[in-house]
């Protein structure tokens, strides 16, 4: 299992050229992947405030998302809020927060090219 952060989901679905080589590689192998529905109100969010534009429009892409066989889109729950509330780490992005804990809830790694992540959560893939 490897968890996606918003960037990569993007790309994976959108541009998989801008994944590294090495994420493509891992995201190919990988029998299962997870993304935190926090992605989905980034996604949605960024559409909306027109930073960014992706086509089919943003619910088909989220339709089209819940139907991949390899990913899941999993709620933020109780657990995962007070989880990220509780990260030792100093950045105040709530989705990253959210991402980097649903990642260490499954422990598994997390497909990021952000180095503010990857300084703070060392099992990332990029």
């Amino acid at each position: 299992m490897i968890v996606l952060d918003t960037a990569a989901l993007l790309f994976w679905t959108l541009d998989p050229l801008k994944l590294s080589r090495a994420a493509r590689r891992e995201l190919d192998r990988a029998e299962r992947l997870v993304i935190s529905s926090i992605s989905v109100w980034e996604v949605a969010l960024k559409v909306r405030r027109a930073k960014l534009v992706i086509k089919p429009p943003i619910e088909e892409y989220v339709a089209g998302l819940s139907r991949l066989d390899r990913l899941d889109i999993e709620p933020v729950d109780v657990a995962t809020w007070l989880a990220s509330v509780g990260l030792d780490w100093q950045h105040r992005d709530p989705a990253d927060r959210v991402i980097v804990a649903t990642a260490m809830h499954h422990d598994c790694p997390l497909v990021t090219s952000d180095r503010t992540i990857a300084e703070f959560y060392t099992r990332t893939i990029w």
